[in-house]
């Protein structure tokens, strides 16, 4: 009988050790976010994703030093960065992975679904107001809206109470207008508002009117609620985001640490919606081409697993918050067709 133990306890530690050999050894892992918010907020947000990742890969086989985490200066840095394999995973919105996956150096790997709102009318009117203020549902879907906000201004009141009255926006009132937008490369803070001018206006785009400003969208709803920019562009929930920070005084910031903004009335009453674009497919979790450690089908599956299992924890689903994400599916670089579509649209 002690034979037969001793046997097994040994056939037990020869298993550890293959298990232990088998291992693929990382010295660090690369994370990097686009700065579709304060880089101070995602790297709070996300600060206990490392270990979480570190101990999902450790079960795949994957013994990894150190995940670090960055948030890009911009979108377009951070998909340069990719492509130059100094990052190795990069958490795209569409039209910037389908800008930086042309040349084959970023390929996708996971889509964000996040959850359904409770608003998704093409109509602008039905977007404001207390009454109609926006709210998530349980459903999981693969899109969102951009929408084309007007601020507190002289001229975005007037703008507003047009799209209210159901009446059509002339180009001459927008033109007349401060636009703030994002970079060329955000799909909800340039690409799809584009693409609405385009649909709406005769071919008119973006880089046509004769007042715009290319500001992050935390700036960009400061300078709404200061009175700075008649139109802003954002995400369908951007003022979920910022409705708390609307309110508080500008010397103080939200429990997220998003700066006050100083306005006494909500946010969805000051700040209305005069336009709806088209629906975008959700981000993307993305990974470099250039650096084959990654970059190869075992490295792959595992981080899929890994990332999937995280955001289906209370956890995980409390850190990917940031970015309005609540679960992940597998993803293929033909899914982000559309996007190439729109970005050519646009050039």
């Amino acid at each position: 009988m002690k034979k037969i133990v001793a046997l097994v306890l040994a056939l037990v530690m020869m298993l550890s050790c293959v298990s232990a050999m088998a291992a693929v050894q990382m010295d660090k892992l690369t994370f990097q976010f686009v700065p579709s918010k304060d880089a101070d907020v995602i790297i709070t947000g996300t600060k206990n994703l490392p270990e979480l990742v570190k101990a999902e890969m450790a079960k795949l086989g994957y013994e990894i030093g150190e995940v670090e985490i960055s948030v890009g200066t911009s979108y377009e840095a951070t998909g340069e960065a990719m492509c130059a394999g100094a990052i190795d995973i990069g958490w795209l919105p569409g039209g910037t992975y389908a800008i930086y996956s042309q040349g084959k150096e970023v390929d996708v790997i996971l889509t964000a679904t996040r959850a359904g709102l409770s608003n998704d009318s093409t109509n602008p009117a039905d977007w404001n107001g207390e009454a109609n203020k926006t709210l998530p549902t349980e459903d999981q879907v693969t899109f969102y809206r951009s929408l084309i906000y007007a601020a507190p201004t002289e001229k975005g009141k007037a703008l507003a109470a047009k799209a209210n009255a159901g009446e059509k926006l002339t180009w001459e009132e927008l033109d007349k207008a401060t636009w703030a937008v994002g970079n060329t490369s955000s799909s909800a803070g340039y690409v799809y508002p584009t693409m609405w001018l385009m649909e709406n206006y005769e071919g008119k785009k973006v880089s046509d009117l004769s007042n715009v400003v290319q500001l992050g969208y935390a700036d960009a709803f400061a300078q709404a609620a200061a009175e700075q920019v008649d139109i802003i562009v954002c995400y369908a929930d951007g003022r979920r985001d910022y409705e708390n920070a609307w309110n508080i005084p500008t010397d103080s910031a939200d429990a997220t640490g998003k700066a006050g903004m100083g306005r006494t009335e909500s946010i969805w009453n000051e700040l209305n919606v005069i336009g709806v674009t088209e629906g975008l497919y959700n981000d993307t979790v993305a990974i470099t081409t250039a650096n084959a450690d990654v970059y190869n089908p075992e490295f792959i599956n595992a981080l899929q697993t890994a990332l999937i299992n995280i955001i289906n924890t209370e956890e995980g689903k409390a850190i990917f918050s940031v970015y309005s994400h609540t679960g992940y599916a597998i993803a293929t670089d033909a899914d982000y067709n559309g996007a190439r579509t729109a970005l050519t649209a646009v050039q």
